[in-house]
């Protein structure tokens, strides 16, 4: 008779468990549906307001813009001056205002340079002796700038500054990664 009462409990205990995790599961999806059908409307209101404003986007001074930028996420007003830039791997090497800290501005990421970097391409190894985004140190600083950090417009913004700056287009460029070193 006790065994009997224990398989009977043991049975109801996992038939309730089960009803409960069913239930859990078509919550959970609800919830999913929900937050799916949040970040479309979100995106598509960023969208509506980006369009508005990407009309009269301007940078009129491109310097200045990058510099605000980069201090957003580094923390601190870099007064950045432009050094030089190269064309084969795109980059822009600036200096800070006391020129302490050396920054490279770059299209590439850190992995993208890393397969420059051990691929066998013999037109950018002959450029690699003078190129500092290819001679970077291991103490280096990584920054990814995007519309996440840099505003919403950072792209468009982007586009126009780099012409600006560099004389050449970034063409759907929608990051630019910051390598900060001494």
């Amino acid at each position: 008779m006790e065994i009997l009462l224990a398989i009977v409990v043991a049975s109801a205990v996992i038939f309730f468990g089960a009803l409960i995790s069913m239930g859990n599961e078509r919550q959970r999806k609800s919830i999913d549906s929900l937050r799916e059908q949040v970040v479309l409307w979100a995106v598509q209101d960023l969208k509506i307001k980006r369009e508005h404003l990407a009309q009269n986007v301007q940078v009129t001074d491109p310097l200045g813009w990058l510099n605000k930028t980069a201090s957003k996420v580094c923390g601190y007003d870099l007064k950045l001056q432009v050094l030089e830039m190269f064309e084969e791997p795109q980059s822009l090497i600036c200096t800070s205002g006391d020129s302490s800290v050396k920054i490279i501005f770059s299209p590439l990421s850190p992995a993208d340079i890393r397969r420059i970097k051990d691929g066998k391409q013999n037109r950018l190894s002959q450029f690699a002796e003078c190129q500092p985004l290819l001679l970077l140190p291991r103490n280096v600083s990584v920054h990814e700038l995007s519309v996440l950090n840099g505003g919403h417009l950072f792209d468009l913004e982007l586009s126009l500054a780099w012409r600006a700056l560099a004389g050449r287009d970034l063409e759907m460029a929608t990051r630019l990664w910051m390598y900060e070193y001494s």
